[in-house]
């Protein structure tokens, strides 16, 4: 097999690319967001005494953490339109769906942060009068937040790469992209090697910068 790369002029590639590689960032800064928001409030559930908060929240995790991305992706794009009567476009279902499972991870991420900051810091805020909500809010968030900083964009990293996956149902991610420029140029073989590389380029220069990041919070501690 002879490979070409003399084809590759990244102007014309990037008219193809450009528009994938939006949606995978688009995609991947809200299921962060909302994966984040969601696991804390899913970690703050596990970790309540009460059980009718524990056990619906360990259900949602370990179900979710224990079935593969590109099934619980093609069971919502499938299902989900079948009972609310009408489709959601691949795009707005990988949305939801990363979302949704992200959150499954975050939370337990977000549940060894709060475990991790000393106890007696919640007694006292106790002792100063600060509420249960008050004293997870001011004192113990912040602090878990920081300490599980490098662990959760060590996540996202994962999350940027495990967008790849909407390919499965038709959504216009960066491989998209390059799936296209590559039938359009009649190299598919060239192009998914570009793409490897770019993706390499992209997750090993996000990594570096979450190790500098996490040496510097070493440092603070």
């Amino acid at each position: 097999m002879n490979l070409d790369f003399s084809f590759l002029d990244w102007g014309v590639v990037s008219s193809f690319v450009a528009k994938g590689f939006f949606f995978s960032i688009q995609l991947t800064l809200i299921a962060m967001i909302g994966g984040i928001v969601l696991g804390t409030l899913l970690a703050l559930m596990r970790l309540s005494s009460k059980p009718w908060l524990v056990w619906p929240a360990a259900f949602y995790v370990n179900t979710l953490r224990s079935i593969p991305l590109v099934v619980v992706i093609l069971w919502f794009f499938l299902l989900i339109p079948l009972l609310i009567g009408k489709p959601l476009g691949a795009e707005m279902s990988a949305i939801i769906t990363f979302t949704l499972f992200e959150a499954a991870y975050y939370s337990e991420i977000m549940r060894a942060g709060i475990q991790s900051v000393p106890r007696g810091q919640v007694y006292a805020g106790y002792a100063v009068g600060m509420t249960y909500s008050q004293t997870m809010q001011l004192v113990v968030l912040p602090q878990a937040f920081r300490n599980m900083l490098p662990v959760l964009l060590t996540q996202t990293i994962i999350l940027f790469q495990d967008t790849s996956l909407v390919y499965a149902i038709g959504a216009y991610d960066l491989l998209k992209g390059f799936e296209v420029a590559g039938k359009n140029f009649n190299r598919p073989v060239e192009t998914y090697l570009v793409a490897a590389v770019v993706y390499f380029v992209i997750c090993f220069s996000l990594s570096m910068m979450v190790r500098r990041l996490q040496a510097k919070i070493q440092i603070i501690r």
